[in-house]
């Protein structure tokens, strides 16, 4: 369900709230003044936010009879009728579902709560499971008799070694709102090297997973520019579970945090979505050979190439982003791979092997 007020989304999300708050029997059809609860709660725009309620009301209805064929989207008096004087109620035939249910879709959700599990907040996970039990109620037997349904006996999905972190569903909701609404978000943000949160105000842009960690992308406040280099600047990324708080401001968004230049894929692309020491490099590596294996079958990048020089060791070439991601790996790697170049990420690994080796000889 929604946590704000259906009103306050965009008429996508709206209508799909609508079908979800709307009741499911005739004895509980509602009306519109008793929908407008949960539609809108802004006495000074009451009169527009019903009128849009009737309009989003005719427009699921279209879409239930032009997509799903189906009249499941009851009034009374009925559509046809003319209701001049009288009170109109509504609810859905209850033996409607939009879920096209068949052996993909089913599988899809179990597969989409296993591999989510471990990283997915306790309400996300909750509503995959409330849909699972909503298919296995509706068409069980016929699943299980059938051969994607027989693979869920044949599939084991480990967990991460690091678990991922408890996420506040208040801040969630909060970020949701801002980012859907366009709107400024003030935070609580506790970093790792501060006693206590810092509160700031950002301009949210989006989220990043990785791995299972969840950030928030955003931009501290800042005028415009006509540099998009200089408005770069102001960007920022926040691990969701170090924010504390997260308050929705009534002030917009500037015009300037829409750019294409500053879209998610262009941030990403320029490496601003994750800890990176610079854009791009051309990265050598000397990898023994059978553990170079797994680099044909997962290479590095698209430009990766693999010459063999010995019986013992190949050489690796590949243009890559210089991520602290990447920097991991190269340490897991240890004994069975060095960097060659570039040399200041030579070094980079050997001061932490180098580090790591100390603590274990004391």
């Amino acid at each position: 369900m929604s946590t704000y007020p259906i009103a306050t989304y965009n008429k996508s999300t709206r209508l799909f709230a609508l079908y979800q708050r709307l009741p499911r029997s005739k004895d509980k059809a509602i009306s519109l003044t008793e929908l407008m609860n949960v539609y809108g709660d802004n006495p000074d725009h009451y009169t527009n936010e019903r009128k849009n309620l009737e309009n989003d009301l005719t427009s699921l209805n279209q879409i239930f009879t032009d997509i799903f064929h189906s009249d499941a989207l009851i009034r009374l008096p009925a559509w046809s009728q003319n209701i001049s004087g009288k009170t109109a109620r509504f609810y859905i035939e209850p033996s409607f579902s939009i879920d096209i249910i068949n052996e993909q879709t089913v599988f899809f959700w179990q597969m989409l709560a296993n591999y989510t599990a471990n990283y997915l907040p306790a309400p996300f996970k909750q509503s995959i499971s409330d849909k699972l039990n909503q298919l296995d109620r509706q068409d069980k037997y016929s699943f299980n008799q059938s051969s994607l349904g027989q693979w869920k006996d044949h599939l084991i999905i480990l967990p991460s070694i690091v678990q991922a972190p408890k996420l506040d569903s208040d801040v969630l909701a909060s970020i949701h709102h801002a980012l859907l609404q366009n709107k400024q978000l003030q935070i609580s943000y506790q970093n790792k090297w501060r006693n206590n949160p810092a509160v700031r105000v950002i301009y949210p842009k989006g989220l990043v997973f990785i791995d299972n960690m969840m950030y928030l992308t955003g931009f501290d406040p800042t005028d415009d520019h006509i540099d998009d280099n200089v408005l770069l600047k102001a960007h920022r990324n926040f691990a969701v579970n170090r924010i504390e708080a997260a308050e929705v401001t009534e002030q917009s968004v500037p015009d300037w945090v829409e750019r294409n230049a500053l879209t998610l894929e262009n941030l990403r692309k320029l490496g601003k979505l994750e800890l990176n020491n610079c854009l791009e490099i051309g990265l050598v590596l000397k990898v023994q050979k059978y553990a170079c294996q797994h680099l044909y079958e997962r290479p590095l990048s698209s430009t990766q190439t693999i010459t063999v020089i010995n019986d013992t060791w190949n050489e690796v070439h590949a243009t890559v982003a210089n991520t602290q991601r990447l920097q991991d790996w190269l340490v897991s790697m240890s004994q069975l791979a060095v960097v060659v170049e570039p040399l200041e990420l030579k070094k980079a690994i050997l001061k932490r092997l180098e580090s790591g080796m100390e603590l274990y000889t004391k």
